[in-house]
């Protein structure tokens, strides 16, 4: 019996084998949140959204609401499809806390809400961990919406 060793590509596995072909098919192995959505650019890609698509429907509007868009797309991309369940007192939910002085504004900690919260729906994460990554990691994104 012959056989033959195949490297498979960092990242991937084997997704299928086809004993008649001999095709052999890689899957990529997906990865974290946090690994794929690092810049603005990777959040536009993972909502399907241009720079273009956003300049044309924020031509007219205030800078902050850009900025608040582009925050709403992020949440939905670290979120992965979780929804917050508002009537669910049990549930929480996390918002990064930013904090302006001397040092300028920066991220400061994040915090949790009950369903009772005053904090907006779109904009909260399901993990401390993601409103952690997403306060730190789009600190400047948050600025431009959140100062004037």
């Amino acid at each position: 019996m012959e056989s033959l060793k195949i490297q498979i590509p960092n990242g991937f596995k084997v997704d299928s084998f086809d004993k008649k072909t001999g095709e052999l098919k890689f899957k990529e192995i997906p990865k974290k949140v946090t690994e794929r959505i690092k810049t603005i650019q990777d959040v536009l890609d993972d909502n399907r959204i241009t720079e273009g698509d956003i300049d044309k429907m924020f031509s007219s509007a205030p800078n902050h609401l850009k900025h608040q868009f582009i925050i709403e797309l992020l949440v939905r991309s670290l979120n992965e499809g979780w929804v917050p369940d508002w009537n669910n007192s049990s549930e929480y939910k996390y918002q990064p806390c930013f904090k302006m002085g001397s040092s300028g504004f920066r991220f400061n900690d994040y915090d949790y809400w009950f369903a009772t919260s005053y904090v907006g729906s779109r904009l909260c994460f399901k993990s401390s961990k993601l409103a952690k990554y997403a306060g730190e990691q789009f600190r400047e994104v948050y600025k431009q919406f959140m100062i004037i």
